[in-house]
């Protein structure tokens, strides 16, 4: 799993200290070290899902795709997260996380905060509470609402025959899974509120389906950037990997299990001439309606349209929006 040297935060410090204010034989590491989490990834997979639109899987011009097209989306709302490896006692990691949420919504082309909720950000110990002393003044931040470092035990039961292995690397993962929970759940309690409005249209990075409130509501639209599940087989995938630029794929209905049905679709953001296959490409979810087809050609007009400005210096700027980044700038200066 890669890790990032990297110095102390003013916030890593300060956990370093509570830490060692209340668990004897804490070491530091490196001041800190980052964990890239997106690193713990599932293995690439092809998966059928049912055709909506059509019979068969096709490739689909969107029409009306031209220069200056203007889009529907309101807001844009995305989520981050730090992993830091700040101690480590008798070889078991100590993590601190920090996950933060926000929308930023647009007016007269400008992003502003959201006002009707507050961007989130929390600050949080993610400890393997089973192999440690015990740690009751810290623990006890968890009842407390207002406690400004409270606890997740990694070493809590992630399934029915979970049981917790003490190597350091499966630790920092299991710790990783759990940041990534908080970070969902901060992300999931914007877009419920947004939807809860009934606003326009908000763009969300990622997939919809966590919530019944955002799956079903007209207004939420998620963007998937990363594509380690294809929702294809056979001349399906074909078809999506040698999508056009303006092209998007039949529209079709993905069931994740213990998650929500919504319907999706690829597109083709940019030329892929000198690029791989998946460059350019993302997938949409939208709720289920009664006009798919039509449906996903507005949408994918509106997303083909907030491929200007690009959003450099970002490396993801062949499937990254400019509101996107510019929510991620935002929860970098907060978090």
């Amino acid at each position: 799993m890669p890790i990032l040297s990297s110095g102390a935060d003013a916030a890593s410090r300060v956990a370093y200290r509570l830490l060692t204010q209340r668990l004897p034989g804490v070491s530091a590491v490196n001041e800190s070290v980052d964990v890239v989490s997106s690193a713990i990834v599932d293995q690439p997979q092809l998966r059928a899902a049912q055709i909506v639109e059509g019979t068969a899987l096709r490739a689909t011009k969107v029409p009306n795709v031209s220069r200056g097209m203007a889009s529907g989306f309101a807001a844009f709302l995305d989520g981050s997260q730090k992993v830091r490896i700040i101690a480590q006692r008798e070889g078991i990691p100590l993590v601190f996380g920090i996950t933060a949420a926000a929308v930023r919504s647009r007016a007269n082309r400008r992003l502003t905060t959201w006002g009707h909720q507050k961007p989130a950000v929390q600050h949080r110990f993610y400890l393997p509470l089973r192999l440690l002393p015990p740690l009751s003044e810290i623990v006890g931040a968890q009842v407390n609402e207002n406690a400004p470092w409270p606890v997740v035990d990694t070493s809590a039961p992630e399934s029915k025959d979970d049981q917790v292995n003490p190597h350091p690397t499966a630790l920092i993962e299991r710790a990783v899974r759990a940041v990534d929970r908080d970070r969902e759940a901060l992300e999931d309690k914007l877009a419920e509120a947004w939807c809860t409005r009934a606003e326009d249209p908000i763009f969300i990075d990622g997939g919809i389906s966590r919530s019944d409130k955002v799956a079903t509501s007209a207004c939420a639209i998620g963007v998937v950037k990363s594509h380690r599940t294809l929702y294809v087989e056979g001349n399906a995938l074909r078809t999506v990997l040698n999508l056009a630029k303006g092209e998007r794929s039949s529209v079709f209905r993905v069931s994740p299990r213990l998650r929500n049905s919504v319907l999706s679709w690829y597109l083709r953001l940019r030329d892929t001439t000198g690029h791989d296959a998946l460059w350019g490409l993302v997938r949409i979810e939208m709720s289920e309606c009664g006009n798919p087809g039509d449906r996903a050609d507005e949408i994918s007009g509106w997303v083909l349209a907030e491929t200007s400005p690009l959003a450099l210096p970002d490396g993801r700027w062949d499937k990254m929006s400019y509101g996107i980044r510019d929510c991620e700038e935002f929860l970098r200066a907060i978090s």
